[in-house]
């Protein structure tokens, strides 16, 4: 009994010291958004509401209603960018994410594929976005600074910049389970609202 107790002490020391060199590498890279299309809010293209550098609500008739019934959902597909500059592969099973934008959660998810990124290499990996974001709107502040953040959507003297972070929880395979990281890595990006065209 105290052999058998021996042997799986040894292989959960060695499993949580992989999942620990994983996560190390995960941390190292680099994380970026490289685009953001096919974007939606309650079910009008973003991209055909932007007229002459400015963002017009009330093209947007259905959010009104969207409002009044608090569900006001948001699509989009967006592409991120991990980079591994370690001379180790960066590789997880499955990850689940958040997405706040100064601090308030704007979309959270999952993404059920494995990805990996060899040493020096970057990887695009797609994340689909569904997500009802009416407490995010419902905040006139938030509100405001949404409208002027998609107003310089075009380039030039109109162009906005807005916090992103993105918190991504990794999960790993050890022997037949799956196994999830206990916290979330987190991601500042500075993102211009030229993203998104």
């Amino acid at each position: 009994m105290k052999k058998y107790i021996l042997i799986c002490s040894l292989a959960l020391l060695a499993s949580s010291c992989g999942i620990s060199r994983k996560i190390d590498v995960l941390e190292k890279c680099n994380y970026s958004i490289k685009s953001a299309d096919s974007v939606y809010l309650a079910g009008k293209d973003i991209s055909k509401l932007v007229k002459n550098k400015t963002f017009e609500l009330s093209s947007v008739p259905g959010l009104a209603l969207a409002l009044f019934r608090k569900n006001i959902p948001l699509s989009a597909n967006v592409k991120l960018s991990i980079n591994n500059p370690t001379s180790k592969t960066a590789a997880i099973n499955q990850f689940d994410y958040i997405i706040l934008i100064k601090g308030q959660e704007l979309a959270a998810g999952s993404v059920d594929r494995k990805i990996s990124v060899e040493s020096g290499a970057t990887t695009i990996v797609p994340v689909q976005i569904n997500s009802n974001i009416y407490s995010f709107l419902s905040n006139g502040k938030t509100m405001e600074e949404l409208v002027a953040f998609m107003g310089g959507a075009e380039s030039g003297p109109g162009e906005k910049k807005g916090l992103v972070t993105i918190k991504i929880r990794p999960s790993f395979m050890v022997g037949n389970k799956l196994i999830k990281y206990p916290g979330y890595i987190s991601i500042d990006k500075e993102l211009s609202s030229k993203i998104l065209f």
